[in-house]
Formats: C-alpha cells, structure tokens, sequence
C-alpha cells in the first residue's frame, strides 16, 4: 500500500504566511527545519509533535510540534510552534498557527532590532534585552 501525500491548507494563509516570512527573516535555522524538514514528512503522512485534539467522529487529529530554534531566542520569546490539524480520509493538513504570535506579527509590521542575535520589541525592548544580557551572564 502507498502512503498517501497530503495537501497543505491554512486556516488564515495570509496570516500564516506572514508568520513564515518573519520566522525566515529573523530565525534561519527554525525556518529551515520547518520548509526543509518537517513540511516534507507531514506531506507525507508523517505526523509529528503531540496529539493535543483527535475526533473521532469528524476523523480529525490536531497536532502542536515545537520547532528548534537557539537557545537565547526561546528563553526570550517563547518557543516557535507550528499549529495543525490532520484530516486523514480527505488528505488535507490544515496549518492553523505559528507561535510566538505577538513578536511574530511585531516583526512583519515593523522592522525590528536585533540584540546580540536576538530579534526584540519595539514595544518593550529594554524587558528583551534585560532577559538577553541576564541570559548571557547565567551562561558565564
């Protein structure tokens, strides 16, 4: 029996696409691992992450799967998460989300700063880069 190849579908793709571009721009290698790794297994038929939702009577399975990303951008942010749900008898996988959303949709209105290698927000960045330099002095 062949295994069957998914199609991609988003839940909002203008406000996930947004998302990817700003994991592309500001995280390389969490952008990487999502477009060249984990994209190719889910298409085909290679579920990763935990199972957060299974219905059984609309044959759905929702899935969350954490992204690698550095160590110093998740301590600050938050962990890179994609979002989605599998419907197995029509062959689709709904992408529905990219988290960290707040600092994800901060970075595709404006242009941001980075500190150090880590992207922070216009809207606090003084809180980013206290996080960042206490981080970085742990680490010593």
């Amino acid at each position: 029996m062949m295994k069957q190849n998914y199609v991609f579908e988003y839940l909002n793709e203008n406000d996930f696409r947004v998302k990817e571009r700003t994991i592309r721009k500001y995280n390389m290698l969490a952008y990487k691992k999502l477009v060249f790794d984990y994209y190719l297994k889910l298409k085909s038929g290679n579920f990763l992450g935990k199972v957060v939702e299974k219905n059984e009577k609309e044959s759905f399975t929702s899935y969350e799967l954490k992204v690698p990303t550095d160590e110093l951008f998740e301590k600050v942010h938050g962990e890179i998460r994609l979002f989605y749900t599998v419907y197995e008898d029509k062959g689709i996988i709904l992408l529905t989300n990219l988290t960290p959303e707040a600092i994800l949709n901060e970075a595709h209105r404006v242009e941001l700063k980075t500190y150090k290698g880590v992207m922070i927000s216009n809207s606090n960045p003084q809180r980013d880069m206290f996080k960042i330099n206490l981080l970085n002095m742990l680490q010593k």
